[in-house]
């Protein structure tokens, strides 16, 4: 049994590598007492900031997992911050004793930092990696990713660039400009429903936004951005093995 988080399908080609019918957390979470039981239970979630989204903290402390083996995937892009460790420590403080967590480099979809054309050109060796997860996960190997004291600086680093920053700063990235035409789209991926078709336009509603950039990568016509300065914003991602429709029945809240 695999769970997962996707805002433009990377996780989610990592969790079906893994398991050919993963389980979305966005549609997980709304059952009333999750409880799940299975020999193996995994999680895959992309991070943010170096931890995994609200949305899959919030899933691993509501949720009650029975198995012998919990496993994690952490998918990132640029640099993980010691992401095993917090979630390592995260499982513990849910209850949960993590059997395998380990981290796999993909695109970094975060536009502020990074430009998705340069990125799809970049060889990060996903496959190979992806294939030696798979085979641990077969196997049952026991085993939490190392983590360095640079891994551990860099957390701390963005952890105080935060603190410069107001605390909801986060739920107001996302701006929707004149170029919308209300096809819904946005709505259809967001998986918190923090962006809604309203009077013929999207509006976004901060308060539970996850920062997936979920309805930025996916608009069609590019009318949804960010409120700060893009290293591209002509260029957006989806993962070229992940259709757009995998990502709305993974995200779709109505």
């Amino acid at each position: 049994m695999l769970f997962y988080f996707t805002g433009t399908g990377s996780s989610l080609y990592a969790a079906k590598a893994i398991d050919p019918h993963p389980i979305s957390i966005p549609q997980a979470i709304r059952q009333t007492s999750p409880s799940f039981t299975a020999e193996a239970i995994g999680i895959v979630s992309p991070i943010y900031g170096h931890e995994v989204p609200p949305m899959v903290k919030d899933f691993l402390r509501r949720a009650a997992f029975h198995t012998d083996y919990f496993y994690m995937v952490l998918t990132y892009g640029n640099r993980h911050g010691g992401a095993a460790e917090l979630a390592e420590r995260l499982c513990r403080d849910c209850g949960i004793q993590p059997s395998y967590i380990n981290v796999l480099l993909m695109v970094d979809n975060w536009l502020p930092s990074f430009d998705m054309d340069q990125q799809r050109r970049l060889d990060k060796q996903v496959d190979a990696h992806l294939a030696q997860i798979v085979a641990d996960i077969k196997a049952r190997k026991r085993w939490i990713a190392p983590v360095t004291d640079a891994d551990r600086a860099a957390h701390q680093e963005f952890l105080g660039n935060m603190r410069r920053m107001p605390a909801d700063a986060w739920q107001h990235l996302i701006r929707v400009t004149d170029q919308c035409v209300g096809c819904g789209i946005c709505q259809m991926v967001c998986p918190s429903g923090s962006i809604r078709v309203e009077n013929g336009r999207a509006v976004h509603h901060p308060g539970s936004c996850q920062t997936c950039l979920s309805c930025v990568h996916n608009c069609p016509e590019k009318a949804i951005g960010l409120t700060v300065p893009e290293k591209n914003p002509e260029a957006r991602y989806r993962n070229e093995h992940i259709q757009l429709s995998e990502i709305i029945s993974a995200n779709r809240q109505n």
